[in-house]
Formats: structure tokens, C-alpha cells, sequence
């Protein structure tokens, strides 16, 4: 990650307070406390909290200015995800401490430890060897893999999710989601809006699929150990819920679609001189390793899933477009998501016309 100083005035701190609190609550935190917001990230702003002795790192809700639309920045659900998968497969940070309290620093927050390690954000993984770019892409989808076989009540989350009609209810709330905040309005999305719920494979309505979902699993959400091809942390888990295991992977395998250069695709470039797996591949990795759903089956659904995935992304762009109008992003990479909003629907609607 990098940082950027100085934070929007939407974003700045109050370093004495939140000093404070971190003395009264954090055990072994000692200041003086300094404070860089890192770049990236479109909703929940993210900090480095440095101390002459330790470095921590700090997710916020917006700031107090930000007009927030409805089930957005639930850092309350972050923190308890990851705290509940604290020893299992899949790597997190160490949960430190949460506040609630707004009137601390005027937005809820939680702090964790800061992971070493290294995010990527060029999907093509430009440096690497083929070897190397293909570990790492095997490593993803190991890791979303060891997610989808966590066991829901031995790690205390059976209830962090509605249980049943998980897509019905996933396109419902992205429909609001984009009507909330359409700046433009998308012929496409309509379509969608008005498709989708008709024509659920039985693949999407089989109830005893069900999973903690990450909700945005992809390569620049994920913390690369310095050397290794090895995952050392998920991160960004705002939309983290109970839910169907293959719209996450999906949403993963939606990179193969997208062209370099719109929002962090690979469609179009050599796989095989880049080493890195093919869509078929992944599918059958992913598939043994879970034991969910078999490659033919899950292939004649695909087109839906794909389709769903595409437009829960563009509203999600779309949403960064709001904030843009409202002040509120929280990223300089805002302006050029947002731009993905309508391409994304077009994408969608034309996988969406492949299962008729």
C-alpha cells in the first residue's frame, strides 16, 4: 500500500483524541502517534498509525460530512469477520481493538495489525516469471477456496448473514443500490434489473450452498508475503455476509472478462506466455478443491453468474460516482472506477444474452 498525506478535510483526524482512546484502550499502544491515510480503497478510508515503537493500521467510516448510502461501510462486520477467522485458512490481520463511539473521532473505527507484505495491483502481474505469475494466481484461489470450507458455526458467524434467497435478495439490494445513486441513468442496468431475477439457474437457488463470501475478492484486496507467492492477509472485507460460494468465485473469475486498462482485467492477453491459469483452469482448481459444484455444471450456469457479478460491480461504480458528486470518495483512483460504471452494465447485459 501506499500513503498520501494530507487527508481530505472529510477525512482528517483528530490525532489527540484518537491517541487517547487508543492509550485508554489498546494494550501496550504508547505515542506519540502519527497518522498517513494510504491511497486506494473507494469507501472506507484506511490509515497507518505509526509510534516509535509499533505500526498499526486504522479502517474508518467516512468521515462525518459524507452522506452514506443505506448497508454501506459496515466496519462493525469487517472487524468481526476477521476477528472469527483469526486461525483459520484464510490469513487476516489481528484484530486489536473496535470503537463504535462517533464521538471519538466523529466516525466509527477499528484498528489491526499491520501485515508486511506486498499488494499488487496489475492483474497481468508485470516482473514476474511465468512460474511466478501462475504460483500467484493458484495462491488466490487456494485461499477463496480454504474461505468457502470455513465452517460458519464453529467459527461463531452462523449468524452474519439472512439465511435463503441469497440472489434474490443480493440483486435487490444492488438495484436500490444504483437507483441511490445514479448520476446517469444506464439502459443497461435496467435490463438487468428487470432480467435477472428471472432467470436464476438451479445452481443459484440451491439453499445448502452456502459460505462466508468476501463479497470483493481480487488481487489488489490481498497482501502478498514480501518474497513468497503466498497470501499473508485478506483485506476490505466491507461486504463480507453469508451467501452463495459461487458468486464469489465468480466475481473472481470475472477478471478473465474484463479488457486491461477499465478495471483491473486480463481479457485478451496471453495467458499462457504470462503463466498465468486459464478461466478452465481456475474452475477446475477451485472446484476440487471444494467439493461444491462440478466444472460441467457449474460451466452451463456461468453466463448468470457472470452476468449477476458484472452488474453488482457497475452498481458499486456507479456508487463511487455518487460519492465523487457528493464529495466523499475517498481514493484519487475514484474518478477512473467510477468511469467503469457504464461499460461494466454493457458487459454484464452481454453475458447476460448468452444464456438467452
Amino acid at each position: 500500500m501506499n500513503a498520501e498525506t494530507p487527508s481530505p478535510p472529510h477525512h482528517a483526524i483528530d490525532t489527540a483524541a484518537l491517541q487517547a482512546w487508543l492509550q485508554a484502550h489498546l494494550p501496550g499502544f504508547a505515542g506519540p502517534l502519527a497518522i498517513e491515510k494510504f491511497a486506494g480503497g473507494q469507501s472506507n478510508p484506511t490509515y497507518r498509525l505509526s509510534t516509535p515503537q509499533r505500526t498499526y493500521v486504522m479502517r474508518t467510516k467516512p468521515g462525518p460530512a459524507a452522506r452514506l448510502l443505506p448497508s454501506a461501510h459496515a466496519i462493525e462486520r469487517e472487524f468481526r469477520v476477521m476477528q472469527a477467522l483469526a486461525g483459520s485458512q484464510v490469513p487476516v490481520p489481528r484484530m486489536l481493538a473496535l470503537c463504535e463511539d462517533e464521538g471519538v473521532i466523529g466516525r466509527a473505527f477499528y484498528v489491526m495489525e499491520h501485515v508486511e507484505g506486498r499488494v499488487l495491483w496489475d492483474q497481468s502481474l508485470p516482473g514476474m516469471t511465468p512460474q511466478e505469475r501462475r504460483a500467484h494466481y493458484v495462491e488466490m484461489t487456494r485461499v477463496l477456496a480454504a474461505l468457502h470450507r470455513v465452517d460458519v458455526q464453529a467459527v461463531g458467524l452462523a449468524d452474519f448473514g439472512r439465511p435463503g434467497n441469497y440472489f434474490e435478495r443480493q440483486i435487490a439490494r444492488w438495484s436500490k443500490q444504483y437507483e441511490a445513486s445514479i448520476t446517469e441513468p444506464i439502459p443497461e442496468m435496467e435490463r438487468l434489473m428487470a432480467w435477472l431475477p428471472g432467470h436464476l439457474p438451479e445452481l443459484a437457488r440451491d439453499e445448502r450452498l452456502v459460505s462466508i463470501v468476501h463479497g470483493d475478492y481480487r488481487l489488489d484486496n490481498l497482501m502478498f508475503h514480501p518474497t513468497e507467492p503466498r497470501i499473508v492477509a485478506v483485506l476490505d472485507w466491507e461486504l463480507a455476509t453469508l451467501g452463495h460460494p459461487l458468486a464469489d468465485f465468480s466475481y473472481h473469475c470475472l477478471t478473465w472478462h474484463i479488457e486491461p486498462g477499465t478495471f483491473r482485467g486480463i481479457a485478451g492477453l496471453d495467458w499462457a506466455a504470462l503463466g498465468i491459469p486459464d478461466e478452465d483452469d481456475t474452475i477446475a482448481r477451485y472446484c476440487a478443491a471444494t467439493g461444491l459444484v462440478q466444472p460441467g455444471e457449474l460451466r452451463r450456469a456461468w453466463p448468470f453468474f457472470l452476468a449477476y457479478n458484472a452488474f453488482r460491480l457497475a452498481a458499486i461504480l456507479q456508487g463511487i460516482a455518487k460519492r465523487i458528486e457528493l464529495g466523499t470518495a475517498s481514493s484519487t483512483q475514484a474518478r477512473a472506477a467510477a468511469a467503469g460504471a457504464r461499460p461494466m452494465a454493457q458487459l454484464a447485459w452481454r453475458f447476460a444474452q448468452r444464456l438467452g
